[in-house]
């Protein structure tokens, strides 16, 4: 292929003036076969040339890869000693080294994931170390957001664990969260941070130990006796587990490691780099009723993304009746209550005067319809997930078209 190339790129070939005088008065055939040779002398070159630019870029790739490999070696070699929240991490076992080199090398692999973490821990970390040092808590179990949810407020499981620090349900609501149908303090970091807190304490309380604390947070108390009690030893290094808690230590070492010292590992952040915590003011909100947040949004300048970024609890599109702690926009609450009555009375009114009392053999397929809705905002706005309706209920429809009462105020935005 290479000849080829060569061989149909030589009739563009021009040899400078100098060296057609050589063939002045020869022959015409013997002028043919010394540009032949001439053609094959020059196709050999370059094959030559570019036999020796791939072989030393081969060589060069190669070289490099080693030393990306060797690098890798070089950073997963712990020679310090290591301890988690002052109990020291037995590195001179090889077994111990050995899983925790694991979980480097697994970590590592995925350098989208760290580049997030360091990212995150910027916004998230500086709060938990300070509710951590106000409780008198070790350090170190900030690393546990690490291991459980990479930060990620959303974050679920297969097992039914939410949020930051990964709560089933029944610990969490144990050690206060509230979690409902329409608010799960799970995906609130400040308040999960506090049950956390608590949780890990009276861990702590039971085992004597942070690391045996930990990965009872991971298996749960109960699980964690019975294999000391029968397994006769209370050392984690030392217990046979699951292998999700046997890792889970050593995948909270490995993220407090990495992020302890990002650059040996070659990952370099500026400050613009790294997300900024969230600034915001706290307003206290009752209400006898649900309130949309729309209206909340509108209160507070801003827009309804906004308020469910800095309210991950709150899992829907209202905030259900009662008295809640909202966060807001920094330097919007002032006026807030203000405004946040206005607006309040003028979609309470809207509501008031957008009621649809349905009739035998109705749908909310249908009712949306018939005046002109989406289906899908006909559910959000009377909270219903599902298609059973039964005659006399009332739906709230905010169309032009439907008139209840007095005329409609439309001087409030309906749509959540």
């Amino acid at each position: 292929m290479l000849n080829k190339f060569v061989y149909g790129s030589l009739p563009y070939f021009r040899i400078p003036p100098v060296f057609t005088g050589l063939w002045a008065g020869t022959r015409p055939d013997a002028y043919r076969a010394d540009m032949k040779i001439l053609k094959y002398f020059t196709a050999g070159l370059i094959t030559f040339i570019v036999c020796i630019f791939c072989l030393s870029a081969g060589h060069a790739q190669s070289k490099m890869s080693q030393s990306a490999g060797q690098a890798i070696i070089e950073a997963i070699r712990i020679t310090e000693p290591l301890n988690f929240c002052g109990e020291s991490v037995p590195l001179a076992d090889p077994d111990v080294r050995e899983r925790l080199e694991r979980e480097l090398l697994v970590s590592l692999d995925n350098n989208d994931e760290i580049i997030l973490w360091l990212k995150r821990a910027n916004r998230y970390f500086p709060d938990i170390e300070k509710t951590l040092k106000t409780k008198s808590m070790p350090d170190d179990l900030k690393y546990i957001t690490i291991a459980e949810s990479s930060l990620r407020p959303l974050a679920f499981s297969n097992k039914g664990a939410v949020g930051y620090w990964q709560f089933i349900e029944g610990t969490g609501t144990r050690y206060g969260l509230d979690v409902s149908s329409d608010i799960d303090e799970r995906r609130n970091v400040y308040k999960a941070t506090q049950a956390a807190i608590k949780y890990l304490r009276d861990l702590y309380a039971l085992f004597g130990s942070w690391t045996l604390a930990a990965a009872a947070y991971n298996m749960g108390e109960d699980g964690l006796k019975s294999e000391i009690l029968v397994q006769k030893v209370n050392n984690y290094y030392k217990l046979y587990l699951n292998q999700e808690t046997q890792r889970y230590i050593f995948r909270i070492l490995a993220a407090k490691i990495i992020i302890s010292n990002p650059t040996k590992f070659g990952y370099v952040l500026s400050k613009d780099d790294l997300y900024s915590p969230r600034q915001f003011d706290t307003v206290e909100i009752q209400s006898s009723q649900p309130v949309s947040l729309h209206v909340i949004a509108q209160a507070a300048d801003t827009y309804f993304k906004i308020i469910k970024d800095l309210n991950p609890q709150i899992k829907f599109y209202h905030l259900p009746a009662g008295t809640h702690q909202i966060s807001i926009p920094k330097g919007s609450a002032t006026a807030f209550y203000e405004r946040y009555d206005k607006l309040m009375a003028e979609w309470l009114a809207l509501k008031n005067n957008s009621v649809y009392t349905v009739k035998k053999g109705d749908t909310l397929t249908g009712i949306a319809a018939r005046y002109n809705v989406p289906f899908k905002a006909l559910t959000i706005w009377n909270s219903i997930s599902n298609r059973k309706i039964a005659p006399g209920d009332k739906l709230y429809v905010f169309s032009d078209s439907l008139k209840s009462g007095s005329k409609s105020d439309n001087s409030v935005d309906p749509s959540p």
